[in-house]
């Protein structure tokens, strides 16, 4: 008798952290989905402003995560004042806040809605390189709104494809899968890549890879902000496999509360010399270039500060 109460104490103590974390996970989902029916019921420039303000609190009230936020800025802009740098941390929450609010909103947009709100001025040179036939690669970072700018792609009748990772909170990241796909974007999961990002681009499809998170395994250094970095090869990887071209594409919000966008594009340009590894480092390098520049264009758009600049400080 006592040796099953002995079992079943262990086997309870070991449930008990499960049981805390679905509760944990339960919470937070009922706060998603209030969140998110406040924000599509309210009228936009209210809603919008609720966002920024909750950003901007969070950011300079609260002081969530800003140590760290304040660090990895004072890698990327040494040069610049601390003023300067306190001005680009207060915004970069403040859209934060505001871009979640316009995200969640996306569940109700429809493909003429995101196409009156955003503008692509370079998509003939992205519809020619689509027109060779081997799919495109759609490099991106988290800065402006990246769902807005696969939104933008879909509403124009492109197929895309993103590459994404579970969340630790399954139902949420369920609700957002959801709000993707209601935007006709595909998505791919971290264990889905070796075997569909090939065929997506066999199939003339756009493939869209954040690039500038930490790669904890097979990730390749190169320069970010003069620091070295951990960086996904995947890009890389399949331009060199495939053929197909690569692109920077970012979505930055247009001045005003009104929810327009400018959609970014830039190919990058690469030259082979024949030797794989080579290519594969040159034409990340290229692609971590072109996204550090989108980062110095825009600073306050960017989703917390550089996520590639938490390997840098370790550097």
């Amino acid at each position: 008798m006592r040796s099953n109460l002995h079992i079943r104490a262990i086997i309870e103590t070991f449930l008990q952290p499960m049981k805390l974390q679905k509760a944990k996970h339960y919470i937070e989902h009922l706060a998603f989905r209030a969140l998110s029916g406040t924000a599509i019921l309210l009228p936009e420039a209210l809603a919008l402003s609720i966002g920024y303000f909750l950003g901007w609190i969070a950011g300079s009230v609260l002081r969530v995560r800003r140590t760290e936020v304040d660090a990895h800025l004072l890698l990327a802009f040494p040069e610049r004042t601390k003023t300067w740098r306190d001005c680009v941390a207060r915004a970069s929450y403040a859209h934060l806040g505001r871009e979640a609010v316009a995200t969640l909103r996306l569940s109700r947009a429809t493909a003429k809605d995101l196409s009156e709100r955003t503008r692509v001025p370079d998509l003939e040179l992205f519809l020619t390189a689509l027109e060779e036939g081997k799919g495109v690669i759609l490099v991106t970072g988290h800065l402006g709104n990246w769902e807005v700018g696969g939104g933008a792609f879909t509403a124009r009748g492109l197929s895309l494809d993103a590459i994404a990772k579970g969340m630790a909170n399954k139902a949420i990241g369920d609700a957002i899968a959801g709000v993707r796909e209601g935007l006709g974007i595909g998505i791919i999961y971290k264990d889905e890549v070796v075997r569909e990002v090939p065929r997506s681009l066999l199939k003339g499809r756009v493939v869209a890879i954040p690039a500038d998170q930490h790669a904890h395994k097979g990730g390749m250094l190169v320069s970010f902000f003069g620091r070295n970095a951990s960086t996904t090869r995947t890009p890389a990887l399949f331009a060199i496999r495939t053929g197909a071209p690569i692109f920077l594409g970012i979505a930055l919000r247009d001045p005003g509360w009104r929810q327009r966008y400018t959609v970014l594009l830039e190919r990058i340009d690469f030259q082979s010399s024949g030797d794989v590894d080579a290519d594969i480092r040159g034409l990340t390098e290229a692609h971590c270039a072109a996204l550090e520049r989108a980062v110095r264009l825009a600073p306050g758009t960017v989703f917390l500060a550089p996520q590639e600049m938490e390997e840098c400080a370790k550097a």
